[in-house]
């Protein structure tokens, strides 16, 4: 039979072994479960980015899958070109009549099913059906509804005795058509976001309120909407990356989907589209790419810097008016008297 003198180095070998296989465990682990993510956002996403800021600075031959060098005269040439400057119009029109209401109803919409009513959560779940609903299908809906001889609502004007809307002539009655349909889809999306943050309220906050005698307005401007900070920088902050992304819905409002006769609705993705696949100029498409690129990132900016800044301003006037600070839920008596025992005790 072996000795214990020579079984002890063994097992002392055995869990140094272990030891330091638990350590890699430990340490490698984590970048072992999170490399198959960054793998394919390398090859479907970082190298199509990379590869489209090359193609933007030569003149593409789409055929022959080479191109000759001509630097930053794409970008020049987008610039430079009328149509590029009415689809940014046309895109910023569409962004602020699509967001700016779209994330007031949010917070409405969220406000009133934090309540306690009934079906509370068949109506939650009700306000994600337009978001799950395909984005063709709307807007081939909201297309024939703002028709201008036949559609839905320029009948219901005319029985009304009102005059009929041109919504595919004049173009700021295609910006209320075309965001009215980005409203429709996305308005249930940001609800369910904001109504989760409310959720995470504590609602001893809101019984202090009521014991103070606050009513409901002053409860949401005092609780609900401090308490949304967070997640409205979130919201805003994505509203306007997908705002001045919008694609689908001017793409299907009319029959051609090229932006209008006139380019009353041309936003500037539809415009890339028009360029890349329709002129076959991939190397002025991925210039107007990243040109989009750049201007959502600095409209991003400006509203987190925006955002941000609103939340100091809110917090330094709550710090040097005390009595502008948000309800907090009173000590009972019964906590008022733990002192009390603890002190006799």
């Amino acid at each position: 039979m072996p000795s214990h003198r020579s079984i002890l180095p063994q097992r002392n070998g055995d869990s140094a072994l272990r030891e330091k296989l638990t350590r890699w465990d430990v340490k490698s682990a984590p970048y072992l479960y999170i490399a198959p993510f960054f793998l394919i956002f390398v090859a479907t996403g970082l190298f199509p980015i990379g590869y489209t800021a090359v193609i933007s600075l030569m003149e593409w031959d789409m055929v022959r899958g080479t191109g000759e060098f001509v630097g930053f005269d794409q970008y020049w040439r987008v610039l430079s070109a009328p149509d590029f400057w009415i689809a940014l119009r046309n895109t910023v029109s569409i962004f602020l009549l699509s967001t700016i209401p779209q994330l007031v109803a949010a917070i409405i919409i969220a406000a009133a099913l934090d309540r306690n009513i009934r079906a509370r959560t068949f109506w939650r779940m009700s306000v994600l059906v337009p978001y799950v609903m395909a984005p063709v299908a709307v807007a081939l809906i909201f297309s024939n509804m703002f028709g201008d001889k036949f559609g839905l609502v320029n009948s219901l004007l005319t029985q009304l005795g009102m005059t009929s809307i041109p919504w595919h002539t004049d173009p700021f009655a295609s910006h209320v058509a075309i965001a009215t349909m980005v409203n429709f889809r996305w308005t249930g999306y940001n609800t369910l976001i904001l109504l989760a943050a409310m959720q995470a309220i504590p609602r001893e906050y809101y019984e202090a309120a009521t014991v103070d005698g606050a009513g409901a307005i002053r409860q949401f401007l005092s609780i609900t909407i401090p308490g949304l900070r967070g997640t409205l920088i979130f919201v805003v902050v994505t509203s306007t990356i997908g705002g001045l992304q919008v694609f689908d819905e001017p793409r299907m409002y009319d029959h051609t989907g090229t932006g209008g006769p006139d380019n009353q609705w041309l936003t500037i993705a539809l415009y890339l589209y028009n360029v890349g696949w329709g002129e076959w100029d991939f190397g002025r498409a991925a210039a107007m790419a990243w040109i989009l690129f750049a201007l959502i990132l600095l409209v991003g900016l400006i509203n987190l810097i925006v955002t941000r800044g609103l939340v100091r301003d809110d917090a330094a006037a709550v710090a040097e008016n005390p009595g502008r600070r948000v309800l907090r839920p009173r000590r009972t008596t019964h906590d008022n008297a733990r002192p009390v025992e603890e002190a006799n005790r």
